[in-house]
């Protein structure tokens, strides 16, 4: 997995050994509903996701839980933070399957001198946190919407956009959609049956095709 992520684009194989030594490299295996960083703890090392699903959560001072965003395998999180003068999370990250998650120190990275495969890395790690804002932003606009269906119709649409079709799967069941669109499950229930009655759209569990 590693030769072809995207973090390490253009690092020669034989590179691979001293650079994840640099990076303090260490895989580690988390159970369902296991907290691998928790809001509040400062955070010096990136994650990248090896098998298994991960939730980034936030919860409110009442213990409401809002989805921000699920992870699949080869997906990176807590970046933002170990690159950033801010060391303590904001949010929280849970997993959701039983998971494999391979930890990275950057400070390794950007207090060694200058090598052909740290600018590499570094490079690419600029280009996915211009990728993740881009997606932060998009979820912004859903949230935005005033209503249930404004909210659905902007992320079912942003769904297809990115599977390049109008049927899809989408990674969430109606409780997980519902926390990531920030609306209650039942109200939800109900537009989406209103959407399909209107001929909008069909679904069955977490597979949707749009009309």
């Amino acid at each position: 997995m590693l030769t072809g992520h995207p973090l390490f684009e253009g690092v020669e194989g034989a590179d691979f050994p001293a650079l994840l030594d640099c990076l303090g490299a260490g895989k580690r295996d988390f159970s369902k509903g296991a907290f691998i960083f928790t809001a509040g703890e400062d955070v010096l090392r990136v994650g990248l996701v090896l098998s298994g699903g991960v939730a980034v959560i936030k919860e409110d001072a009442w213990g409401n839980r809002t989805i921000l965003a699920r992870l699949e395998p080869g997906e990176l999180f807590g970046e933002a933070f170990s690159c950033s003068t801010q060391k303590s999370l904001t949010v929280s990250v849970v997993a959701e399957e039983p998971c494999r998650i391979l930890f990275l120190d950057f400070r390794g990275a950007l207090a060694l001198p200058d090598r052909s495969a740290l600018r590499k890395l570094v490079r690419n790690m600029l280009r996915i946190l211009a990728d993740k804002n881009v997606m932060l932003t998009q979820r912004i606009e859903a949230l935005a919407r005033r209503t249930i269906r404004e909210k659905l119709s902007a992320y079912l649409s942003d769904q297809a956009r990115r599977a390049g079709r109008n049927a899809f799967d989408v990674p969430f069941d109606r409780q997980a959609l519902a926390d990531y669109l920030c609306v209650d499950r039942s109200a939800l229930s109900r537009e989406l049956g209103r959407m399909r009655d209107e001929g909008l759209l069909t679904y069955r569990k977490n597979r949707f095709t749009l009309h």
